[in-house]
């Protein structure tokens, strides 16, 4: 299987290659550092300050806005960050993020913003919701980072313009669409513990159409991940996308997205066996594997009327992802659920001078429908439903300096009282380069079917009057530039109190798991600081640190480090011959729960602090060929990220990259 996996993706790429000999264009970076040998300009300088990001698409449902601008806290992770790094799982990446916790072990990787739970945090995929409604979050270890995709993170509560599981904030992955990447790109790579990683991409577009085709494909053989084991845990993800629009009037588009993800792996279970001296600890399991398959797709029409003042946009999209394990004795559990969402929006923007106006007005309407799919015939297979309506309303204020904007949603549920949501930020520029920003809000998420009906009988019983969790909260925070824009530092302050949340009990004499609704509140506060630099024509510096503090009645909240930091250090050669990157990062230490006791009542354990240093490199051979290489926990930590997983170890990879 291995070999087949490399004979495919090299042939991938020679196809690619020999089918693409004339040079066409490599994206704006490209087109930027060209003009500048035209202009006179100095192309170093004008090929960094292209790669500052300066757009965010999820900050508004009608337009997008200026990141510099924002009066909340966001993150743009550029295509050209995601690069250099040699970003293969998005996952990564987001650990350079402030606010962003990542844990990760095979078949379940979570991110937590700001201390919110996994699933207080929205992931879209160019504008598709994509977490499982069954088990009510995503697994951001089956997003891979395609040629050219970006990333935003808006961190605070989103719910006012995005619903429920927007808690802790938003996580935005785009694709590039063939115009702003166009022509064709492919790349392939291979390492140790038998890792091909392949990426294949074209683009192109016309005066009026615009098209964009990927596919990806990440296998690794893996390493052990239990304490002392020797078996290995491997994955072979395949992703496949596309996303295209025409404009069939000068002011009418109609626009399309399609992800089709598969995923196949290994994982290991706990002992089980209270005699055992390893109960409750992960051990070797022979022939436990899972496999998900999801298809997402969006269709969606928009109008512009008054010289494009006035927009229109008619949408609608499905999510469906399926979940099976396997043991020795075949297929052990199982779960399927779908997603149907339709939107509509109507927003006009209007003002003279240096005065703007914006209003928007949106309805959302989604069904989620899940299925247990578990072949033990100890579990209700039947599929249940939840339906959502939400209508939004969002104000948004541009007067010189002075940034404004307000949302308020009202969500009418059919299993939930129903819910209203609000958040408000201002922000204001100072002639020094200062920009000061307060913003407030408030978030919902609504039980899911695990809490709602459970999962296996006599195992995890389910609640069926459950409330939805509630959470409030504000922040405040500072931009500073510094040389002209060359050097821009954050700083944040936020807290935020979350009511009503879902937690797991274990009551005597059965000791059966069942969820319920805590009396008590869980608070989080903490500090955010970044960094981005552009230190000389040659040197780039994006760095983060975050302070968390989060306690559910004065008890610290498990896998939430008090402590992360990352920092990464960029040297580009003259011309763009070559690049190193050395990325550092750092989480503290953290509380988890084990299983350790045979009532099966969790204990509470220590996780030990850990850093890991990564080494990318790449060099280049011609105009549109290049190679590279990188070693990933290049001083090979042993770390913990969940209770008993053992994190992988060091590994490298070398490859090449064309683009045509």
């Amino acid at each position: 299987m291995r070999n087949l996996l490399l004979s495919s993706a090299a042939a991938v790429f020679a196809l690619s290659w020999s089918g693409h000999a004339a040079a066409q264009d490599e994206g704006a970076a490209s087109e930027a550092r060209a003009q500048s040998a035209d202009d006179g300009a100095d192309p170093e300088s004008l090929y960094l300050s292209a790669t500052v990001p300066n757009i965010l698409v999820s900050a508004s449902r009608s337009r997008d806005s200026d990141v510099t601008k924002y009066t909340g806290s966001a993150t743009v992770v550029t295509r050209d960050d995601i690069a250099v790094r040699q970003v293969r799982d998005i996952a990564e990446v987001l650990r350079d993020v402030p606010g962003v916790a990542v844990s990760e072990t095979a078949g379940q990787t979570q991110i937590r913003l700001r201390g919110s739970e996994a699933n207080h945090v929205l992931v879209l995929v160019d504008g598709i919701e994509v977490s499982d409604p069954f088990a009510g979050e995503f697994d951001i270890s089956t997003l891979q980072a395609e040629i050219g995709s970006s990333l935003e993170v808006l961190r605070g509560a989103q719910s006012a313009l995005y619903g429920s599981d927007a808690v802790g904030g938003v996580v935005a992955y785009n694709t590039a669409s063939g115009s702003e990447l166009g022509g064709f790109a492919a790349r392939v790579e291979g390492g140790t513990q038998d890792t091909v990683n392949a990426a294949a991409r074209f683009g192109a577009s016309g005066s009026n159409w615009d098209a964009a085709l990927s596919a990806n494909l990440v296998s690794t053989d893996g390493q052990p991940n239990a304490r002392g084991g020797i078996r290995d845990i491997g994955r072979d993800s395949y992703t496949v996308s596309g996303k295209g629009a025409v404009d069939l009037s000068e002011n009418f588009e109609l626009r399309a997205v399609a992800r089709y993800v598969q995923t196949e792996g290994q994982f290991n279970n706990s002992e089980f066996d209270t005699t055992s001296p390893n109960f409750g600890l992960i051990v070797d399991s022979p022939d436990t594997r899972f496999e998900t398959e999801a298809f997402y797709a969006l269709v969606g029409a928009r109008l512009e009327l008054l010289d494009g003042d006035w927009t229109h946009d008619l949408s609608g999209q499905i999510a469906d992802v399926s979940r099976d394990t396997f043991g020795a004795f075949g297929r052990s559990s199982g779960s399927e659920g779908e997603r149907l969402k339709a939107s509509y929006l109507s927003g006009i923007q209007f003002g003279g001078g240096p005065v703007l106006h914006q209003i928007t007005f949106a309805a959302d309407w989604e069904r989620e429908s899940f299925r247990n799919t578990d072949p033990s015939g100890f579990a209700f297979t039947g599929e249940r439903d939840t339906e959502n309506t939400g209508l939004v309303g969002e104000y948004r204020l541009s007067v010189l300096q002075f940034e404004l904007n307000a949302a308020l949603r009202h969500d009418i549920n059919d299993r939930f009282s129903d819910a209203t949501t609000f958040r408000v930020g201002a922000g204001y520029d100072f002639l020094q380069g200062t920009r000061i920003r307060a913003a407030a809000g408030s978030g919902i998420k609504n039980p899911g079917f695990f809490e709602l009906f459970g999962f296996v009988d006599g195992q995890f019983i389910g609640n069926p009057d459950l409330e939805p969790e509630q959470s409030t909260g504000w922040e405040v925070g500072v931009d500073q530039d510094i040389a002209d824009g060359a050097v821009r530092l954050s700083a944040t302050y936020f807290e935020s109190e979350l009511e009503n949340e879902i937690f797991t009990s274990f009551p005597p004499p059965s000791f059966t798991a069942t969820p319920g609704n805590r009396e008590t509140d869980s608070e989080r506060r903490g500090i955010e600081l970044s960094a981005r630099a552009r230190l000389g024509p040659r040197f780039s510096l994006d760095a983060a640190y975050t302070y968390l503090d989060s306690e559910e009645d004065g008890v610290e909240e498990v896998r939430r480090p008090g402590n992360i930091a990352s920092a990464a250090l960029t040297w580009t050669a003259p011309e763009d011959a070559a690049s190193a990157t050395l990325i550092v990062r750092h989480n503290g230490s953290t509380d988890d729960l084990a299983f350790t006791d045979p009532s099966f009542v969790p204990v509470r354990v220590r996780l030990d602090d850990y850093t890991l240093v990564n080494l990318a490199g790449e060099v280049k051979l011609s105009d549109n060929i290049r190679a590279f290489g990188r070693i990933e926990n290049l001083l090979g930590d042993r770390y913990e990220q969940v209770f008993s997983f053992v994190s992988p170890g060091r590994s490298a990879l070398i490859g090449v990259e064309a683009r045509f």
